[in-house]
């Protein structure tokens, strides 16, 4: 049963492609902004972007208000952050570097409630943000509501692919292609489009079929995510605030000056 004004775990559960704006600068009118422009998904992005806690609180309600599914990219172990984020009313979560099975069951420990995990109660706000005032309602429906993506970004996490993916409570298997073509290559190149981080992306493909699972993918720019898409993934991070920004501006500055 899907709760009042969540969305997006039911699009995954339909077979629908996501396709999520990705949020760097801490501006919550950004983020409705590229909501209302179109995107059914946005994500605040706190490990490398510049949110705090006080605006992705404001950021999750003007996301919701345009009508579609805010995510949360918590900073580095910060499962805590993780449970606040939920209580805020974000319907996913990206959590960096689950390397191995400890990591991705601390994960779901913090994001979902018994017997899946040990979340601690407290979503006021989420229920507020939905329309939702029954607490028995909330309590037995968020489980297959909220979604957890496991990104995938090491050599480590690439041995124990499997193994991460069968863990219960996982939803999504998110590739960093950054960080992991500079995992897969021992340091010496930084390149996301790289052979070997497409390979390692069939794998993770592979593997979340095989668990029943969802692949995603973070991409440089809609063409990447677009043709990453044919390829089976289907949870998919297209560019950024300030990549939007920067493209626009220059844009218009090249016709400026002729």
């Amino acid at each position: 049963m899907t709760l009042p004004n969540y969305s997006l775990a039911r699009r995954l559960a339909a077979g629908e492609t996501i396709y999520t704006g990705w949020c760097a600068l801490p501006a919550p009118i950004v983020a409705e902004t590229i909501a209302r422009e179109g995107f059914n998904t946005v994500t605040i992005d706190q490990q490398h972007g510049l949110w705090g806690t006080d605006g992705t609180v404001t950021a999750i309600g003007a996301i919701r208000a345009a009508g579609a599914a805010p995510i949360v990219r918590v900073p580095l172990g910060a499962f805590a952050v993780a449970s606040r984020a939920l209580d805020f009313g974000a319907e996913g979560i990206i959590a960096p570097m689950i390397n191995t099975i400890a990591d991705a069951k601390a994960f779901v420990g913090a994001t979902k409630y018994p017997p899946l995990g040990e979340r601690s109660w407290g979503p006021t706000r989420a229920m507020v943000l939905a329309g939702i005032t029954d607490m028995k309602s909330y309590l037995r429906e968020a489980n297959d509501n909220i979604v957890t993506l496991a990104m995938i970004e090491t050599k480590t996490a690439m041995s124990n692919l499997e193994a991460i993916a069968a863990v219960p409570g996982i939803d999504v298997l998110f590739v960093g292609p950054s960080d992991l073509s500079i995992g897969l290559s021992d340091g010496a190149e930084l390149d996301p489009h790289s052979r070997t981080v497409d390979d390692a992306v069939d794998k993770i493909v592979a593997a979340c079929k095989k668990a029943g699972k969802i692949a995603g993918l973070y991409c440089a720019n809609a063409e990447r995510a677009v043709a990453s898409a044919k390829r089976g993934v289907r949870f998919l991070a297209v560019g950024s605030d300030l990549g939007f920004l920067r493209a626009g501006t220059a844009a218009q500055v090249k016709t400026l000056k002729g």
